[in-house]
């Protein structure tokens, strides 16, 4: 099951990192010293790319904290265009001045000058925030201000998060690096936007690669399918999901988060794990009903907007 050493590197843009990284979104909550010691950790075992956003709590300062100053391959992703409320855990920030604003503030708490890539969270269509009023802006403004940041050397490469196929059509003579949409093994609502992704050398960044962050997302590593080749190959559960996405497309970088030591390196080994043809085959036709739900729910909740 160990893949070849090529095989565990992908392209960030014009950078090659490991195509396991780290997503610092459960450390909002995590006790600080431990957290401080996932990260270094992460950092030993040769992750050298770490998401993260400013309205993921201290999340920020905590990165600083335990990274700061940055090795020179370090490329640390952002998001933008949503900030945390006071009486809500998030609302919309995506007007273009607020993007600013959130890059502004994102490079103050990591104590950097520069932004490897700033993501684009739009906010059209459930699951999370949703925009409305007057938060509900044109693609190509917001792309216009990106790419003013990127001018001023103040972001390196701008991503996308959360959009559909033809935004990021739309988008791609801004010149995106990578698209961060909800997808794993048992929730494939996006595989357009993939395959345009890997047409495009865009890297694909999948959240909740295991499901189950939002509701009536099925939990990946509760899959009976999942659990049975994942004990007949002697892996975690967890580590059969994300090997699964490794080895769907080229594409791929994973940002798997995680509070746990333990956890974290069997993350890690993941960029080195290749399913067998009869997982694969086995995964690949894995029954889809609740993600074709959860997207019927998105679109009709849409339409009534």
């Amino acid at each position: 099951m160990t893949a070849s050493r090529a095989s565990a590197y992908g392209k960030l843009g014009d950078h090659d990192v490991l195509r396991v990284g780290f997503g610092a979104m459960q450390l909002e909550h995590a006790d600080p010293d431990a957290a401080v010691r996932v990260l270094r950790r992460a950092i030993e075992l040769g992750v050298d790319h770490v998401d993260t956003a400013q309205f993921y709590g201290p999340v920020n300062d905590l990165i600083r904290t335990a990274l700061h100053p940055y090795a020179a391959g370090l490329r640390i992703v952002t998001k933008v265009g949503a900030v945390a409320h006071e009486t809500e855990r998030l609302v919309a920030a995506q007007k273009p001045a607020e993007l600013r604003a959130s890059v502004e503030e994102n490079l103050r708490a990591l104590g950097t000058d520069h932004l490897a890539v700033v993501d684009l969270r739009r906010a059209d269509v459930p699951p999370g925030i949703v925009a409305t009023g007057d938060q509900v802006v044109d693609l190509d403004s917001q792309l216009a201000e990106l790419i003013a940041l990127r001018d001023e050397g103040k972001i390196g490469g701008i991503g996308l998060s959360h959009v559909d196929l033809a935004q990021l059509r739309q988008a791609l003579p801004a010149g995106i690096v990578c698209v961060q949409n909800l997808y794993n093994v048992l929730t494939r609502g996006h595989e357009d936007v993939l395959t345009e992704c890997a047409e495009q050398g865009i890297a694909w960044v999948p959240y909740c690669p295991l499901g189950s962050a939002f509701d009536r997302l099925p939990s990946v590593t509760d899959n009976p399918v999942v659990l049975a080749h994942a004990r007949r190959l002697g892996i975690t559960p967890a580590q059969a999901g994300l090997a699964w996405l490794l080895g769907h497309s080229p594409a791929t970088l994973l940002i798997p988060g995680t509070r746990n030591l333990a956890h974290l390196a069997d993350n890690v080994a993941v960029a080195r794990i290749e399913l067998d043809h009869e997982a694969t085959t086995a995964f690949d036709a894995l029954a889809q009903d609740v993600s074709a739900q959860a997207d019927l729910d998105a679109h009709s909740e849409a339409s009534r907007r």
